[in-house]
């Protein structure tokens, strides 16, 4: 488990970016696999995400996540709901204690936001398509729909594929610089012709600092490269695996 040194003064919050180790799962999903999507056994996934509850200090039935589909869709819980049947959303918020609110990642950004003077935390799954669409907004505002203040959030961008490992091409970038030529900054030229390195964390990042949040955490952790703590989507789609695990991150505010 990685924590967030932005994330770790409140007394009233706990968190982490947990890795792939210490789990359940063998093979291409060891060990500490999270995803209720992959192909690993469903009983042996569960039992890795109890072990990551036990560290929060909350019942496995109390770690939500929502059915993530690449949006900018935010969603405000006040309650548990089964594991699986979650809303469609990219980022989770609440004001709950007790109720742990996470995300799944294996490359995209996950990032974990906290108001502890409000009580108010939140979870959010930043892919390509919803940085650029807004997620990172859409959190902010539901935090403050349930008492946070932007100025009084700390954000923690957690590990994510880094601008060296992460080719895309010319289409691509053409989506970003047609929103605003200013995102063309994220991008530098990769070796292969009309192709670019994007920089996903970078753009995260800066869309933090737009939704005015008071204190912006990158830890600049790469899940590509650092094969031995981190799952990852492009790395398996490399090597032709045939699936791939997922790491979870996690907030939750003392009950």
């Amino acid at each position: 488990m990685i924590e967030a040194e932005s994330l770790s003064t409140a007394p009233n919050v706990r968190h982490g970016f947990f890795t792939r180790e210490n789990g359940h799962s063998a093979g291409i999903y060891a060990s500490l696999n999270t995803g209720l999507g992959s192909n690993d056994d469903r009983e042996t996934v569960m039992q890795n995400r109890t072990e990551i509850a036990d560290k929060l200090g909350v019942p496995v039935a109390r770690l939500i996540a929502p059915y993530q589909h690449h949006s900018p869709d935010a969603v405000i819980a006040t309650e548990a709901w089964p594991a699986q049947h979650g809303p469609r959303a990219d980022a989770v918020v609440t004001a709950t204690p007790g109720l742990a609110v996470s995300i799944n990642t294996a490359d995209c950004t996950p990032i974990l936001f906290s108001d502890p003077k409000a009580g108010v935390v939140g979870a959010a799954h930043a892919g390509w398509k919803g940085a650029l669409g807004g997620v990172i907004k859409w959190t902010v505002a539901a935090m403050e729909e349930v008492g946070a203040s932007r100025a009084d959030i700390s954000a923690a961008v957690g590990p994510t594929i880094s601008q060296k490992a992460y080719e895309v091409g010319p289409e691509y970038q053409q989506q970003f610089v047609d929103e605003d030529d200013a995102f063309a900054r994220f991008f530098v030229p990769a070796e292969r012709e009309t192709h670019f390195m994007f920089d996903l964390p970078g753009f995260v990042e800066m869309r933090l600092g737009e939704a005015g949040v008071g204190t912006v955490e990158n830890m600049k952790i790469c899940t590509y490269s650092d094969e031995q703590r981190f799952f990852s989507y492009r790395r398996t789609t490399h090597r032709k695996e045939p699936d791939y695990g997922r790491q979870l991150s996690a907030i939750v505010l003392s009950d």
